[in-house]
Parts: structure tokens; sequence; C-alpha cells
């Protein structure tokens, strides 16, 4: 696909995927929304990809909702019911970005080199890591603008930084530093921007050197999941499944290259190699 709103690089097993309209600080659109959909979806089926890193162009990451259009810049058909039977017609296009990268096997690493305000903080929530260049400030604005939080950020921010701050952020709207951030959980590091990308890549590299393609899949799932499970029986009841199929595959691969003092050959194939009878790609209706 030719991108309008992104830029896709490559650097062996790992992508680098860059918001790329910096006249605007990057603000996020309906069509980078869908653009960000596809670009997961080729990545994800794509076996030679290992890791993804997401960042912005210029000095911003994403300043949020692009506010300049016309109507409802949200992208929200106002004519329709969200409560009625057409309820599926209308996402919250930030949600939809969000769930994606929810659903992703490969690890998707956020590359903050600037401002990331509204969706532009709450998108790298679903991300499994961030790492703030110390230029990087954090904002969860919606309040100040009259909306309430969106890409399932009331899911994923409670359990990324704990309620409290949780509310702290999001009731006062007010701008987050990078280090404020970096010391309440929300950030794995705090760099220079001149080693923002390559401090990135070697949190990629140090999650798909050496490792299986399935296994990190598999596991990156179980955890998100499990975020939201009632009781540990949950958990139970998935990883046993889990730990069976991968135990006849990669599993024995990895036995027997230990036993015999050699590095593992882990097959690569992610999607034909998932765990069975797992709806991996399953979400409750929306409606």
């Amino acid at each position: 696909m030719n991108y309008e709103t992104l830029k896709i690089s490559r650097d062996g097993a790992i992508v680098t995927l860059t918001l790329n309209r910096p006249d605007c600080l990057n603000a996020f659109t309906v069509q980078m929304a869908r653009e960000l959909i596809v670009a997961f979806d080729e990545l994800d089926a794509d076996d030679a990809v290992r890791a993804v890193i997401v960042t912005g162009a210029g000095r911003a990451f994403c300043a949020g909702m692009d506010l300049s259009g016309e109507g409802n810049v949200f992208g929200l058909d106002e004519n329709v019911d969200p409560y009625g039977p057409d309820a599926q017609r209308i996402r919250d296009t930030g949600g939809e970005v969000v769930l994606r990268i929810y659903r992703m096997n490969k690890p998707v690493i956020a590359a903050i080199n600037g401002v990331a305000v509204g969706v532009g903080a709450t998108m790298t929530l679903a991300m499994d890591a961030r790492i703030l260049s110390n230029e990087a400030k954090i904002g969860f604005v919606f309040s100040k603008i009259g909306i309430s939080l969106e890409s399932c950020a009331s899911w994923f921010l409670p359990r990324l930084v704990g309620i409290e701050t949780a509310l702290d952020w999001t009731l006062s709207a007010e701008i987050i530093e990078a280090q404020a951030a970096h010391a309440a959980g929300l950030a794995r590091a705090v760099v220079s921007g001149g080693e923002l990308l390559q401090a990135a890549r070697s949190v990629a590299q140090r999650f798909t050197a050496a490792t299986s393609p399935v296994s990190v899949a598999v596991n990156r799932q179980l955890l998100w999941r499990m975020a939201g499970a009632t009781h540990p029986m949950e958990a139970h009841k998935v990883e046993t499944r889990t730990m069976f199929d991968l135990s006849q595959a990669d599993g024995r691969e990895g036995v027997n290259a230990f036993k015999e003092g050699r590095n593992p050959e882990f097959g690569t194939a992610i999607r034909q190699r998932m765990p069975r009878g797992l709806d991996w790609d399953g979400e409750p209706d929306f409606a």
C-alpha cells in the first residue's frame, strides 16, 4: 500500500513506522488511523518482521487529533444513534488502532520523540514499551477540550500507572514531563533525542534476539489478555493449552538445543504455529 500519512523503513527484522505529517506535528486523522491499521495488518502477516518501532517525523510524536477539519473532527457520524441498532457504524478511530495493536503478534515499541497528547498519548498505551526523548511531553488533555478518554485508555492507563495516577493525569489534563512519566512507570526510559531510535531498537533486539517468534507472540497475548481476567484459573486454563501445544513444537526444539549445546532453530511462521483452539483475533461484540 502507498501510505500518505506514514513512512515505513526496515532494518533486518525490525521495522520503524513513522507518523509522517510533520508540518502539523503529526496530528491524527481518520486517514492516518486507517493507514495504521493496514500497516499493522501487513507487518503482522510478514514472518520476516519481528518487532515494530513507532515514532514521529520532525519535532513531535503526535499532537493529538487534527482539529482543523469541518464537521465532527473525530470522524464520528452524528446521524447515527450510538445506542441504537446501528451502533457498530460508529467507532472511535483511535480505539480501532489500539485494538489492532493489542492483537499484534509482534512487539510494538513507541519511540516518543516530542509532544504526544490526546490520541498521540493514548495510542501508545497498548504498545509493549515506551521510550521517551528528554524533550517528550505527554498529555491526556481531553477534559480541556470537553471530551472523554478514547483509544481504550480507561482500560489501559490504570493498568500501566495505577488508578490514582491515571485519575490525576486525566482529571487535571495537565502536560506531563518525560521524567515524571518515567517515574510513574509509563515510560521504560528517557534518553536524549539523538539516542532515541537506537534505544528503541535495543529494546526490540532484546525482545527478538534468540527468542521464538511464536513464544513471544503467545506470551505477549497472554499478559495483555490476562490483565482483565477475573480469576487466576482463567490464566491456568489458557496457559495449560499453550504450554501443551508449544512444548511439542518450538519447546521441543528449545529443549533439544539446550541439551546439545547449540542455538535453537525456531520456526518463523507465527500464524500457522499459534496454539490450537484459541481465538486470538476474537473480540467481544461492539453493540
